[in-house]
């Protein structure tokens, strides 16, 4: 029986695949017409599963193809370097060089073939030592001029990073027109891959199950084939896997699960720790170019994109949603000294209705009290290391989660990879409450942010939503701009503005 893949390539008798035939059909396209070119993606994203299924029908029209993994050779010698180079060119393509001690030596003798097609493939190939690299791509240049005369017809490297800046000269056969770009997948390719478990073992997904793991994946292919694996592992025996499931699995993700690929977007968010706070709690829009040295660190290591208007966005809710609490301070029993002053029976109607109004009132009440301060973080230097922004929204979430603990609810956030918010689903007596906090932008973004808050409730079937608003003294706003209740597209939308005073604080 197959099963979902979490580790390496796939193999397709073993693992559920997707066969990418449009992308496969693109790369048949670059290596007949003889072009040298690149693959780069951040990690799980399927590069290696794919350009294995490339290697497989290049085969089958005709080309011999090698393709080597250098992922740790950073400290290699080039003895050790040319050993498994030439390994495995004599392994796929039947060439001895296994004596060669140049690197311009052995691709001189390569380009003397000329009776067989020939492609190779390096993965991992910004692993390679530094010393020797630059020569490698000096002697990969100098054989692409006369490709039409000898084998090696194309040379395909890959990499997590954009190795389009590290390769690329004016000389280079690897100019950005030559990037293939791996995408993740699409929903209905994340559909596919579900399906084909549901074919083989009878166990089915509820539909929004699906829906929920192409939402906070993104679609990213290691992502997809973790939550579906984890779901399958832990309920076997449910022939139907329902969304009740699903939240226990995410919140295993969120709060459990070591996962190598977020520890390292996580240990790249810290060296831009301000940046991805601004992405976080604030809603300025910041335009994507690449060359910006923060920007090209988070975005070829998946964290950011650029979104259709051309700023920054988050790409993968999940890792959103952890930052968000990775980046939480730890905030002195804070949340404890907030539990003494909450008694739960007070904020509930005789029908077990949570009176959201009381509770808001009274986090204002302890918002004057304490301010925001007790929620920024200090280094060891006593230098707060978070934006102001974030104690704010940070501030409410300690207080929900204070009221919670004493209401044996549950929270959890909303997947989505918009700026400057955090949307929380708070279950209280079997009852959810979907529960929007932001900082006040501008009256537009106030507006939208409303009519966006609906559309939430709409999917996920409920009726209410909240609107919680922190809004700084002394600039002007719209008169439309107050604590109101509102009917838009049918869903009950009620305001709270929390007052702050931005240049005192």
């Amino acid at each position: 029986m197959r099963e979902f893949n979490t580790s390496g390539p796939n193999i397709p008798r073993q693992h559920y695949t997707i066969k990418r035939n449009a992308l496969i059909e693109k790369g048949i396209s670059l290596v007949k017409k003889e072009r040298y070119f690149t693959i780069w993606a951040p990690r799980q994203t399927g590069k290696s599963t794919y350009f294995r299924q490339l290697a497989k029908e290049l085969e089958k029209n005709g080309y011999k193809v090698a393709h080597i993994n250098f992922e740790n050779y950073k400290n290699a010698s080039l003895n050790s370097f040319l050993y498994d180079l030439t390994k495995n060119l004599k392994e796929f393509w039947g060439f001895d060089l296994t004596k060669e001690t140049e690197i311009s030596k052995i691709f001189s003798i390569i380009s003397e073939n000329k009776d067989t097609k020939c492609v190779l493939i390096i993965d991992e190939v910004e692993g390679i030592n530094e010393e020797y690299f630059g020569d490698f791509l000096h002697s990969i240049r100098n054989i692409y001029h006369s490709r039409e005369y000898h084998c090696l017809k194309s040379v395909i490297l890959v990499g997590v990073s954009n190795i389009v800046g590290v390769v690329s000269d004016n000389a280079s056969p690897f100019n950005i027109a030559d990037n293939l770009n791996v995408p993740y997948f699409t929903d209905v390719e994340v559909l596919e891959l579900l399906e084909q478990h549901e074919t083989e073992t009878g166990q089915l997904f509820e539909t929004k199950v699906k829906n929920k793991i192409s939402q906070i994946t993104a679609n990213q292919p290691g992502l997809v084939n973790g939550f579906a694996k984890k779901l399958v592992d832990d309920y076997p025996n449910n022939k139907k896997i329902t969304y009740k499931e699903y939240l226990k699995i995410e919140d295993w993700y969120l709060t459990e699960a070591i996962d190598k690929n977020f520890s390292n977007i996580q240990n790249k968010a810290k060296q831009e720790r301000r940046f991805v706070e601004r992405l976080l709690f604030t809603e300025d829009k910041i335009p994507f170019k690449i060359d910006r040295p923060a920007i090209k660190l988070l975005h070829t290591n998946g964290l950011i994109k650029k979104d259709k208007d051309g700023y920054v966005i988050f790409w993968v809710p999940f890792y959103r949603k952890r930052l968000y609490d990775a980046f939480y301070p730890y905030t002195n029993g804070e949340q404890r000294q907030i539990s003494r002053t909450i008694f739960a029976d007070e904020y509930f109607t005789e029908t077990g209705d949570l009176k959201l109004e009381k509770l808001v009132e009274t986090y204002k009440e302890y918002v004057k009290r304490r301010g925001f301060n007790p929620h920024r973080e200090k280094d060891e230097h006593g230098n707060y290391k978070s934006i102001k922004e974030a104690a704010l929204i940070y501030s409410f979430e300690t207080y929900i989660h204070a009221f919670i603990t004493q209401t044996e609810g549950k929270i959890y956030r909303e997947a989505n990879t918009g700026l400057g918010k955090s949307d929380m689903i708070v279950n209280v007596k079997n009852k959810e409450y979907l529960i929007e906090t932001k900082i006040y932008h501008a009256h537009k973004q106030f507006n939208d942010g409303k009519k966006q808050l609906a559309y939430y409730c709409k999917s996920l079937g409920l009726d209410k939503g909240v609107y919680l608003v922190f809004c700084p003294n002394g600039i002007r706003y719209s008169e439309t701009t107050k604590e109101n209740i509102e009917n838009i597209e049918n869903i009950e939308i009620t305001t709270y503005l929390i007052e702050y005073d931005e240049d005192k604080w």
